[in-house]
């Protein structure tokens, strides 16, 4: 798009899903010879090792590696399309801007986000000029138009060509690519010092739908920096007494009402920083977790913040670049307060979703160290140790003062259930269970417990399937439902029907040590005795706890014992 003499109007974005970035670099099945560098690495070698540092977080050495690769195999053209990607993930923009691709062979996806790097980064180097010399004349394309578009007015601004920064949005009204867009000119509009013009662009935001959630804190605090600290404070109220209690506009609300500092009115570089991540916002909600932590370097590289560098983990983890996300997360340190504890809670999420449980616990236990009085830490704490069968030290914290105070709440109630049933205290389990069941009585986790712990230990067979049903009812799909729904017939004598509901649970969770278990003794007693053997070895081989694997080798070395199926109701 040329310079034009007037201002003109910014394009409508495309919408839809971003294409997703390239799959990785195929080497030719068939390579005589293979090509080796001065020092006898393969090129296989070279990429295995780059694709194994990217995915480790080590982005930059990854990236260093597939050059070397891509410079064996130049014909391997993708090698250096992930040598840029991995550098540019990584947060390394100018070893990504010495890659960056160019050619008509390069995909959009590359060359795009090539030209995106290059306006920033001549941004951060403090040559406004250049960096808008690079989209004014053609604005960023395809999957990257919408970042692009997003920042170019603040790049505008920053070169002093305020006409084509403060054009008019085009576009649908209800389209969230323009809403952005005017919030954007809203913000710039304040920084000229047009104040009613982006009050004008504010209210309508507001008079939008879903303009509430996402703009009432940024007029609020327009609001706050005019002085108008009562409209402020009306803004924040209104706006949760329509969309729900939201802790940011709280917090906004209490420095409003109490006079305090209002945030300083951002510079033009931190106005792009935040483009870029409302852009990544957007990314992320539509799955495009690779485009979203781009974005979000490239944020973070204009405004250095440790909440940006907390989403840049978050989207890697989303990519499912978990060592990456870890990384990224240890580099948030004390210092941050809330960012810190939260940037904890995420890699402890994190180790947890590995299998690195011990890892979990410690950064749960710098989490609490850092906030002891925040209820959530502790109940996220209480839950891993109960995890990890560390079943005492779980108990104290729900039977603290902390979580004592919010008994209430039914996941409090349903974890201290838990802690109890594990511990052998099933009169309190049923109890908690009970008292969550009133507050919340179609909720299938809490008619599904406590209907199993009620037919698993035959107090209530009777009722607690009918509990059970009920759950199945409202979570059809749910598999740990169908295995307590199956259990819940076994224990009725019904075995036959058992065996259809169990098999299927296993189906749905086939790795699943107590639902196999369930099944064996399900075909024990309608006489498949060979298949029931064979769900019991099974059993042994998906690492179930230590009272399991004693009872299943019982029954592996002397089949299943006659049992009463008879129930054994009675009233609560």
């Amino acid at each position: 798009m040329s310079a034009p003499a007037q201002a003109q109007e910014m394009p409508p974005l495309p919408t839809g899903r971003p294409e997703a970035l390239p799959p990785p670099a195929r080497m030719p099945e068939i390579w005589e010879p293979v090509p080796v560098d001065s020092e006898g690495r393969s090129v296989y070698g070279l990429f295995l090792v780059g694709r194994l540092a990217a995915s480790e977080g080590e982005a930059g050495i990854g990236a260093e590696y597939l050059r070397r690769a891509q410079v064996l195999a130049p014909d391997v053209e993708t090698l250096q399309l992930q040598a840029f990607t991995s550098s540019l993930i990584g947060g390394d923009l100018d070893y990504a801007g010495r890659l960056s691709p160019d050619g008509e062979a390069v995909p959009p996806v590359l060359a795009e986000a090539g030209r995106l790097v290059e306006a920033v980064q001549h941004l951060v180097r403090g040559d406004a000029a250049a960096a808008w010399g690079v989209v004014a004349d053609r604005p960023i394309g395809r999957p990257h138009a919408r970042p692009g578009t997003y920042v170019a007015p603040f790049l505008a601004a920053a070169a002093g060509d305020w006409e084509r920064a403060l054009a008019p949005v085009q576009g649908r009204p209800g389209d969230i690519n323009s809403l952005f867009q005017r919030s954007h000119r809203a913000q710039l509009l304040e920084i000229r010092g047009d104040h009613g013009q982006a009050e004008a662009e504010y209210q309508q935001l507001i008079a939008s739908r879903g303009g509430r959630q996402l703009f009432t804190l940024a007029y609020g605090e327009f609001l706050e920096r005019r002085g108008r600290r009562a409209d402020a404070v009306a803004l924040y109220d209104a706006t949760q007494a329509e969309v729900g209690t939201d802790p940011s506009l709280q917090a906004a609300r209490a420095r409003a009402a109490g006079r305090g500092r209002p945030p300083a009115l951002p510079t033009l570089r931190e106005g792009a920083a935040r483009a870029l991540e409302n852009a990544a916002l957007q990314a992320s909600i539509e799955g495009a977790h690779e485009f979203s932590a781009v974005y979000l370097r490239l944020a973070y590289a204009l405004a250095p913040d440790p909440e940006t560098l907390l989403n840049v983990g978050v989207s890697l983890a989303e990519a499912s670049l978990e060592v990456a996300a870890r990384n990224t997360f240890a580099r948030i340190g004390p210092e941050a307060g809330r960012v810190y504890v939260e940037a904890r809670v995420q890699a402890a999420l994190s180790y947890g979703r590995e299998g690195m449980p011990d890892a979990a616990l410690a950064e749960l236990n710098r989490a609490f160290s850092a906030r002891p009085s925040d209820a959530g830490i502790a109940f996220l704490l209480a839950s891993q140790l109960a995890g990890m069968g560390r079943h005492e030290e779980a108990l104290a914290l729900v039977e603290g003062p902390l979580l004592n105070a919010a008994t209430q709440d039914h996941s409090v109630r349903y974890l201290r259930a838990g802690i109890y049933d594990a511990l052998g205290r099933l009169d309190e389990a049923e109890a908690e269970l009970w008292a969550a069941l009133q507050a919340r009585p179609d909720d299938p986790e809490i008619l599904n417990y406590l209907g199993y712990i009620w037919v698993d230990s035959g107090r209530r067979v009777d009722q607690g399937a009918e509990l059970i049903a009920r759950a199945a009812e409202i979570d059809p799909g749910n598999a740990n439902i169908q295995d307590s729904l199956g259990w819940a017939r076994y224990r009725q004598g019904r075995y036959e029907q058992a065996v259809g509901i169990l098999e299927g649970a296993v189906d749905g969770e086939p790795a699943n040590a107590v639902i196999n278990d369930h099944l064996g003794d399900a075909y024990w007693q309608v006489g498949r005795r060979r298949e029931a053997v064979f769900q019991w070895n099974r059993v042994l081989t998906l690492e179930p706890d230590a009272e399991l694997r004693a009872a299943v080798e019982r029954k592996l070395e002397g089949g299943l014992p006659s049992e009463d199926a008879g129930s054994t109701d009675g009233s609560f």
